[in-house]
């Protein structure tokens, strides 16, 4: 599956689709271009439940400009709030705003987006949901439905221990290593 195109979403869920048409429409892939943008998260890999947002990564090296770009393209939608935190120990610059369908939450970090923790995420479960099948993936919905996060939903059912966001990450499959370090 190419994640860094959003093409499969058209050939997706109805909800994929419809995220399709939200990005789309607010045309957030080609204003944020620069910033090598790419959705992550739940609705690319059809585990997410109604309450599900729209995950947009980028990559950005100078946060001020990153910000002055996202209040310029985005700062007339509804709801729209703009903060910077630290995460993972590197600033992090994000805006959430309500969309037609979706909230949307744009992340962005001064590393590449297919070298951040959703995307990373994301490819692990995507591995593991393509192993396991149907059944487990309703699980995890059902779990999410719950109030669960994603990552804790993974390791509940598949039993790991600690840290559910590290053990996800250095789970086996069939007893190859899928890790991704």
């Amino acid at each position: 599956m190419n994640f860094l195109n959003l093409e499969y979403l058209k050939t997706g869920n109805s909800r994929q689709l419809l995220a399709y048409h939200e990005i789309r429409e607010l045309k957030i892939m080609e204003l944020l271009s620069f910033y090598n943008p790419i959705l992550t998260g739940t609705i690319p890999i059809d585990i997410d439940i109604e309450s599900s947002d729209l995950d947009i990564i980028c990559e950005c090296k100078y946060h001020e400009d990153f910000a002055r770009d996202l209040l310029q393209n985005f700062g007339a939608e509804k709801n729209f709030k703009l903060k910077n935190k630290y995460h993972q120990g590197l600033k992090a610059t994000i805006v959430n705003f309500s969309g037609l369908y979706f909230e949307i939450e744009i992340f962005g970090q001064s590393i590449p987006p297919i070298e951040q923790q959703s995307y990373r995420h994301m490819i692990m479960e995507y591995k593991i949901l393509q192993n396991k099948g149907e059944a487990f993936k309703n699980k995890i919905r059902a779990l999410k439905k719950e109030g669960i996060k994603t990552e804790p939903a993974f390791a509940k059912l598949l039993g790991l221990e600690g840290n559910p966001y590290k053990a996800l990450m250095k789970y086996e499959l069939n007893g190859e290593k899928t890790a991704i370090t």
